[in-house]
């Protein structure tokens, strides 16, 4: 794929960045054949992490410049010393393993959080039902610390048509009135954890999807955040399984 004249990202774009040294350096490791070139700053090269990534550029054959206008003409953050320009691939989700479910997920930060909560965690497939934030967003892959190139994820364009392709998971959907306190559920594996969009979360209809589970908090605040809410759902699988 020939680079065209770079400039801050669209989501039409073919291609995406990855801003920052940790995030490029697991774009290196995880998804090295999708790199198209590195940049990086002037003020940067001397620093271990970007010496380390030009190493690597060197090694595998990935094309690696010097070039601070550019770098800061499609940066969103000041502070951001290299780039790493990568072509937008596809994955395929692992029947056999859980799921992270997202409905329109509308804010890029809160995905990023989720991504890198996955990892974190032990998940590594994502789905995500369209309309919902893009992935390949510089700000997601920034917010992920690179843990994206980690994980599998793909859109549908309705829940439907999800749980169509995978009748074998457990479905359990998040909801402030769930029917069941989240320390009292049995997850029967392979499961499908299914949260809501931050404003309007799950509909009522997903309470005849599954086991409905609610997470117990104070009266003082109205819900949790959608990042908090399903890394809480991760660690309390994660900490049975210990």
């Amino acid at each position: 794929m020939q680079l065209p004249k770079l400039k801050r990202y669209q989501k039409k774009f073919t291609f995406s960045y990855a801003f920052g040294a940790y995030p490029v350096l697991d774009l290196l490791e995880y998804q090295k054949e999708k790199v198209l070139k590195v940049f990086v700053k002037k003020e940067g090269l001397k620093s271990d992490g970007i010496s380390e990534i030009s190493n690597i550029c060197r090694k595998e054959g990935i094309p690696f410049e010097e070039n601070t206008p550019l770098v800061d003409r499609i940066a969103f953050k000041e502070n951001t010393y290299v780039v790493g320009v990568f072509e937008k691939y596809d994955t395929v989700l692992d029947n056999s393993r859980n799921h992270i479910v997202l409905v329109n997920p509308s804010n890029a930060g809160n995905l990023g959080t989720i991504v890198r909560s996955m990892v974190g965690f032990g998940f590594k497939d994502l789905a995500i039902m369209k309309p919902g934030v893009d992935i390949f967003d510089p700000m997601v892959v920034r917010s992920t610390m690179g843990a994206l190139f980690r994980v599998n994820f793909k859109y549908f364009d309705s829940f439907e048509v999800y749980a169509d392709l995978y009748k074998n998971h457990s479905i359990y959907p998040f909801m402030l009135d769930g029917s069941m306190d989240i320390r009292d559920v049995e997850f029967n594996e392979p499961f499908s954890f299914v949260q809501g969009n931050e404003g309007q979360g799950l509909d009522e209809s997903y309470k005849d999807l599954g086991q409905s589970i609610y997470i117990p908090h104070s009266d003082e605040v109205d819900s949790l955040n959608l990042s908090v809410a399903t890394s809480i759902g991760m660690w309390e699988y994660m900490r049975r399984k210990e």
